[in-house]
């Protein structure tokens, strides 16, 4: 039996304090409500609609194109038309004066367009926005060396550049700026080493603007959009893996604005799409057509070739995909796509080894495979030294994760849909499709589905070292088939009391998830893990108590965690509590043990979240001092880039809110409950 229970709500502030990336506890200060930290000088302003949009853009240009921010200026004002003029943004030459001889580049931004983020957004080409450009060529044509130009409602981008001829000043639309150096990054000028690493937020926004593209200005419904979105992702990820002079996903820095260069960017990017077809057989059935108009193909093209995906983040990624994924495969059988935070909360305390078999039976759209992928890319890099060179690194570090997706990570799933949108998902996290299996895993080995055949092969049951899944749930979608019922213990009718003689039969109806916790245990090897999220009525309700009692008796209880209402309803719509639950699986040897009465007492962690960094409406929420002003934590900013053939390390010094959230608290909770209390069991 359990004897002990280590419950506690998450620690305190002064206790536990999470930090990200390479951030400092060393230096704590406050900030007033209302405010942000702008990243350019690292001093508080208004948090305004509008500053958040030119601080995304401020941080992109240190990350995405290498530019010093001791080179940049916010607010700087500029004589136009005999006037002061405040510029949002400007960027000098190097190390020169700032002043209006040395300005190089030229931001203009306003505040993102309202609720673009609840429905599509038509994106305007640079003659429908024209009338938004004045102020920015004006401050072009006084700096006298200004070159580029850019404006941006966060949303809207578009980048010029100046060409003075003899008589007149022209202005030229770019798909993109040039990077630090000034090189425009395309095919035509060595644009394959001036791909770049996205920036997170960026990067969603890229995904974004594509996706409105389509469902905005091409006018095809939301599922249709995403299914060519995601086609040209595959096209992407696939082309970053051919040598350097077969690659076709790119566009040169004029041709998405041009009728010629947009004939010549379809018909690459057809003729890779045919040959996607022919060596992903199992995802394609080779009927499928980028049917895009040639200016919505050009544009996302445009707008993805410029990123490395292979070098980009895979948290930054994931969050990214999820964000389209997440809006259009809502699934109407009880799936409830798992929030990001409770992911990354169950794969740190799962803790997978890169040795370790890992499985999720209701795969949805990947998000446990991929944190998987960057829990296992992120234990890599911190034990092996860096090169020096960042993508001799990533190269190395791509093949190990690719090989580990290969051999280790597997998933299911009966909607075929999902089982092709975790695919791609795979494919842009680690550059594999992995082993994503179509089948109902709860008739699992029978049925009748198409990955059925390769799934029993691979994951037989007793094969898996860590399950992680969140499966459908609901009474209201319950299990009813004799066939499939008959083959649960769980789905006996229950006894009414402990010791008690259990009747004869199975239940008529048992919910989902109910199945999916024995169908798990199944599958893990003796001594293997899983976490499942699973509604409280389960862990709680009186009339669930037959299912405690099986778990009890078959396997070991790890850890429980409540998690706030908060988690599901901002995320995946869907107003639920409901508890993470983590087991270890008993051997035969230990059940029988337990059956004869040889009982053993150990301690199980449980927690209580209260907070996970944002409210019911999705606002942010951070950590504060007792006299409610917002806390800042120190952190350290790098980026190695190239300028001019030379390796250049930029580190910056910078301070950030930190989000008042409990869930990576318990994770380090756990952490240390388990370096004192060992996992008990064999």
């Amino acid at each position: 039996m359990v004897k002990k229970k280590t419950q506690s709500r998450v620690p305190k502030k002064d206790d536990v304090t999470e930090t990200e990336g390479n951030a400092s506890t060393d230096s704590t200060i406050a900030i007033e409500d209302g405010s942000i930290l702008d990243y350019i000088t690292d001093r508080p302003v208004p948090e305004t609609d509008k500053e958040r949009v030119r601080q995304r853009i401020a941080r992109a240009l240190f990350h995405e194109y290498g530019v010093s921010v001791d080179d940049m200026l916010p607010d700087f004002k500029l004589r136009i038309d005999g006037r002061l003029k405040k510029l949002d943004l400007v960027i000098f030459e190097p190390g020169a004066p700032k002043d209006a001889e040395h300005v190089r580049r030229v931001v203009v931004c306003e505040k993102e367009p309202t609720n673009s983020r609840k429905s599509a957004y038509k994106m305007r080409s640079p003659e429908e926005a024209e009338k938004e450009f004045s102020l920015l060529k004006a401050a072009m044509v006084e700096a006298p060396h200004c070159k580029y130009g850019l404006w941006t409602n966060g949303l809207d981008f578009f980048f010029f550049e100046k060409e003075v001829t003899r008589f007149d000043v022209k202005f030229k639309s770019l798909g993109d700026w040039p990077q630090a150096d000034e090189t425009i990054g395309t095919r035509d000028v060595g644009s394959l080493a001036k791909m770049r690493r996205a920036e997170p937020e960026m990067l969603r926004t890229a995904f974004r603007r594509c996706h409105n593209f389509i469902h905005g200005n091409e006018g095809m419904s939301k599922d249709a959009a995403f299914w060519q979105f995601l086609y040209l992702i595959f096209c992407k990820m696939y082309d970053e893996r051919q040598s350097s002079d077969h690659r076709r996903f790119w566009a040169g820095p004029t041709e998405q604005f041009e009728e010629v260069g947009r004939r010549e960017i379809k018909k690459r990017i057809t003729a890779l799409f045919e040959d996607v077809k022919k060596k992903y057989k199992a995802i394609f059935t080779g009927k499928e057509e980028i049917s895009l108009s040639d200016r919505a193909l050009s544009f996302m093209v445009s707008e993805l070739a410029k990123y490395d995906f292979g070098r980009s983040d895979v948290d930054a990624k994931g969050a990214a995909y999820q964000e389209i994924v997440g809006t259009n495969l809502r699934g109407d059988r009880g799936q409830y796509f798992t929030p990001r935070g409770a992911i990354k909360l169950m794969v740190k305390m799962l803790d997978p080894k890169p040795d370790e078999r890992v499985l999720d039976p209701a795969c949805g759209t990947g998000g446990f495979l991929v944190a998987t992928v960057a829990h296992i890319l992120a234990k890599y890099k911190a034990d092996m030294p860096s090169e020096g060179e960042e993508t001799a690194d990533s190269l190395v570090a791509g093949n190990y994760v690719r090989e580990f997706v290969e051999a280790n990570l597997f998933s299911a799933d009966f909607d075929p849909a999902l089982v092709r949108a975790t695919t791609m998902n795979l494919m842009m996290a680690a550059g594999s499709k992995g082993n994503v299996f179509h089948m109902d895993s709860l008739t699992f080995p029978a049925g009748h589905l198409d990955g059925l055949k390769e799934a029993t092969e691979k994951i037989p049951l007793g094969s898996i070292d860590v399950l992680m899944t969140n499966p459908p749930f609901g009474s209201d979608i319950p299990i009813t088939d004799p066939a499939i019922l008959g083959k649960y213990e769980i789905a006996r009718k229950p006894q009414k009391h402990e010791g008690g003689i259990p009747p004869e039969g199975y239940q008529s109806a048992v919910a989902p998830e109910v199945l999916f916790i024995q169908r798990g245990i199944e599958w893990l090897r003796p001594g293997g893990r899983m976490g499942i999220v699973l509604p409280d009525g389960i862990l709680g309700n009186p009339g669930d108590e037959y299912i405690r009692r099986w778990i009890l008796r078959n396997c070991w209880v790890l850890a429980s965690i409540d998690l706030p209402v908060e988690t599901f309803i901002v995320e995946a719509n869907v107003n639920i509590l409901t508890s993470l639950l983590f087991l270890k699986k008993k051997t035969r040897e230990e059940i029988q043990a337990g059956d004869l009465g040889r009982k053993v007492d150990y301690p199980v962690f449980m927690a209580v979240a209260e907070k996970v960094g944002f409210d019911r409406r999705g606002v942010p929420l951070y950590e504060r001092t007792p006299d409610g002003e917002e806390i800042l934590k120190e952190y350290t900013d790098t980026e190695r880039i190239r300028i001019g053939g030379k390796l250049v390390v930029r580190t910056l010094h910078r301070k950030k809110k930190i989000l008042d959230d409990d869930l990576p608290k318990i994770a380090e909770a756990y952490r240390e409950f388990r370096q004192k209390h060992p996992e008990p069991g064999a």
